[in-house]
């Protein structure tokens, strides 16, 4: 009947009472009234109708409710975020009505849809991001008052003596919200100490259980790690192909320590390449509806930040029997590919095999051999099949780059801390040949698997990025149009090859970096799906995520996939059935999951880099505006820490002309746009805020 009821309302002109909606679906018993009656109220619960206070009912999209995301300011007003609204709908702190930032609400319209700003009040808090909220706690009185670490979140939360767990002054605790004082009054209840605000790394913990991110593993998973032998046995190797003789081996980072992925290549007689991607075969440990595999679910993902790292598996299986380490046998499923010397993949096969890597290489010294020619010791045997990854490499990168792949050049930094957590330098992370060959042969395995899979017409999971929006396009084009640059660019059929002659006209310019992270952003956002939309950034029909199981839950899916369907041939029609449905969650949740890590990283930056930043106020650095908006601009230095520099502090009264995206002064006319270098003074940094303000001293030509 829910989707009767649905339909029906959508083909309704008007709001309808419950009389009219029994006589147009025909019901004329007690007991489909009644149905009907507890349908109307779920449908109510789920916000998908509207009840009216004249008891008449109406979709929620044809009424003046929208349904939304909160963004709260933290001056106490907000912003909603409606999906299908252009604009986001102003929301005065007198009507936030207890709502926080990214609760999810029913907000009414109370202006005219005309004007050039919405506005309107939150009715009801639909679903609560979360009830339990990270701060500091002080008593007075027998009572703890929290202070909130998300200044954002205007709640008093006050906690009883008897519910904090025997905290103390200055510990930083995760409190639950308990019973209702009023809109943004309650108490709650102590259910962790983190520990005290002064310890180390205690920040940083405080921003990890903010995002929900699990640090310690159950019982249960530790319990089963246990019974999972840490070497392999030759009673394992049936059916494996063995590549144990092979010359096969891992290029990673210095500090890398669970490592998914090792390659091998060769020259064939017919002049062509083969490549081999052999993948750390990480479902064949971790078994499906096991304590191990529910816990890698619920993580999604490992979380790299600053001084740690937070696996997605236990250390024994991350950095242990799953992790290809040197010269120890270990199990795999390998792709190995046949490629052309235009980069067209002519053939593959993909299999369960044996490996054992020679050698655990770094970035640094593979870019030493391939853009110096100096052989560190120890990779002398290996340089000829480097040199050969490398000419592969470059060819399957033109191959992407004739079909619309888009490398958007974005830098990333690295922070350095001491042992006790305190930045002691940011730089801009290395990227050379290496990373550049490893990401083109990973990219290289993941479309293999994913084309194999997709033409098989079988349930899987795949890596998509649609299309962006026009209008947010034409938006960055008329602006790039501001600066005074002629873009040639067709945006009605927005090709990956369209986005990729835009970023070519652009690279020669001045403020190139900050224009390519613009157009970065007009981007949406990659996702998991069980459909196979593409992948836009990549310009790839078909794609997915296979090389990295040990750090991400949708690699393992597709391992399990592989050795469902490809291994163990199971086909049928209930195997079919059983993975359309759990796919759904899987592919949602990993993405739920991937978003929150992502946060949580880059919330940490932010706070290491103010921390960082406290002991530089006062100092002078050049940097580039890489934002202008109505309350000042954002200055983005050279190692992409970036401040901001407020209008308040400014020497005279500055406009903001928001179609060009600059600040234009009244009495000194002088003109600020993004891409103008500047020097500035650091005169502000906040850890706690994680925020820096900066002061400007000069333009620099």
């Amino acid at each position: 009947m829910k989707d009767n009821v649905i339909n029906v309302l959508k083909n309704c002109t008007k709001a309808v009472d419950i009389f009219e909606l029994q006589n147009l679906l025909g019901i004329d018993n007690v007991e489909s009234a009644e149905e009907l009656s507890s349908v109307l109220r779920q449908l109510e619960d789920e916000v998908i109708i509207y009840h009216t206070n004249k008891d008449r009912y109406m979709m929620i999209e044809d009424s003046h409710l929208r349904k939304g995301i909160m963004r709260a300011n933290k001056k106490g007003f907000g912003f909603v975020e409606v999906d299908n609204l252009d604009d986001d709908i102003y929301i005065s702190h007198d009507n936030m009505n207890g709502s926080i930032h990214d609760d999810i609400v029913l907000v009414e319209i109370t202006s005219k849809m005309n004007l050039d700003r919405l506005e309107g009040r939150v009715l009801k808090i639909i679903k609560r991001k979360t009830d339990k909220f990270i701060g500091v706690i002080n008593f007075k009185n027998n009572i703890g008052h929290i202070t909130l670490d998300d200044s954002k979140i205007k709640l008093q939360i006050d906690v009883k003596r008897e519910n904090s767990l025997n905290a103390v002054d200055g510990h930083k605790v995760v409190v639950e919200l308990d019973n209702k004082i009023s809109n943004e009054h309650y108490y709650g209840k102590v259910v962790e100490i983190i520990g005290h605000v002064n310890d180390p790394g205690v920040d940083i913990l405080s921003i990890i259980y903010k995002y929900n991110i699990n640090v310690d593993f159950p019982d249960d998973v530790k319990k089963e790690v246990l019974e999972i032998p840490m070497e392999v046995h030759e009673s394992e190797l049936k059916g494996r192909r063995d590549l144990r003789e092979e010359m096969i081996f891992t290029i990673d980072g210095d500090d890398t320590k669970d490592i998914d992925d090792a390659v091998s290549v060769r020259r064939l007689k017919n002049g062509h390449f083969q490549l081999g991607v052999h993948i750390a075969d990480v479902s064949y440990y971790v078994k499906e509806g096991s304590a191990l595999d529910n816990e890698a679910l619920e993580r999604g993902t490992s979380v790299y930040l600053v001084d740690r790292v937070i696996p997605m598996l236990p250390h024994e299986l991350s950095n242990g029997i799953c992790s290809l380490n040197p010269n120890v046998d270990r199990l795999a499923i390998s792709c190995v590919m046949e490629f052309d010397n235009n980069g067209k993949q002519l053939d593959y096969e993909i299999f369960p095999s044996v490996i054992k890597s020679r050698i655990q290489m770094t970035y640094k010294k593979v870019n030493s051999i391939l853009e110096n020619n100096i052989v560190p010791e120890g990779y002398d045997e290996y340089v000829d099949s480097l040199k050969l990854m490398a000419e592969l490499a470059g060819i399957l990168r033109k191959y992407k780059e004739n079909r619309g792949y888009i490398d958007f050049g974005v830098d990333e930094a690295k922070i350095i801390v001491d042992e006790k957590c305190v930045p002691i330098d940011i730089k801009l992370r290395d990227r050379g040949v290496g990373e550049n060959l490893i990401e083109d042969f990973m990219i290289a395995a993941n479309e293999c698997v994913a084309s194999h899979i997709y033409f098989m017409n079988l349930p899987f999971i795949y890596r998509i990025h649609e299309y962006p929006k026009e209008e947010k396009i034409r938006s960055f084009l008329g602006f790039v149009s501001g600066l005074g640059y002629h873009v040639n660019g067709n945006i009605k059929d927005v090709k990956p090859t369209t986005l990729q002659g835009i970023l070519e006209q652009l690279k020669d310019k001045p403020e190139f970096k900050i224009l390519s992270t613009l157009l970065l952003r007009c981007m949406q956002k990659a996702v998991y799906k069980p459909e196979n939309l593409g992948h836009y950034g990549l310009a790839s029909s078909c794609y997915t995520h296979f090389t990295s199981p040990i750090r991400r839950y949708p690699d393992t899916t597709v391992h399990r996939l592989l050795r469902t369907y490809l291994f163990d041939g199971k086909v049928d029609i209930s195997t079919v059935k059983k993975w359309e449905e759990k796919l759904i969650y899987i592919a949602d949740h990993s993405s739920e999951r991937e978003r929150a890590s992502v946060d949580c990283e880059r919330e940490v930056e932010d706070m290491k880099m103010a921390e960082y930043m406290e002991q530089h106020i006062g100092e002078e650095y050049e940097g580039m505006i890489s934002s202008v908006t109505s309350f000042g601009m954002f200055v983005e230095l050279d190692n992409l820490v970036e401040g901001l520099v407020p209008l308040r502090d400014m020497n005279d009264f500055f406009h903001f002309d928001e179609e060009h995206l600059c600040l234009v002064g009244e009495k000194t006319h002088l003109k600020y746009t993004i891409g103008d270098r500047l020097l500035i003074k650091v005169v502000r940094a906040s850890k706690s805020d994680k925020t820096i303000d900066f002061e400007v001293i000069r333009k620099v030509d």
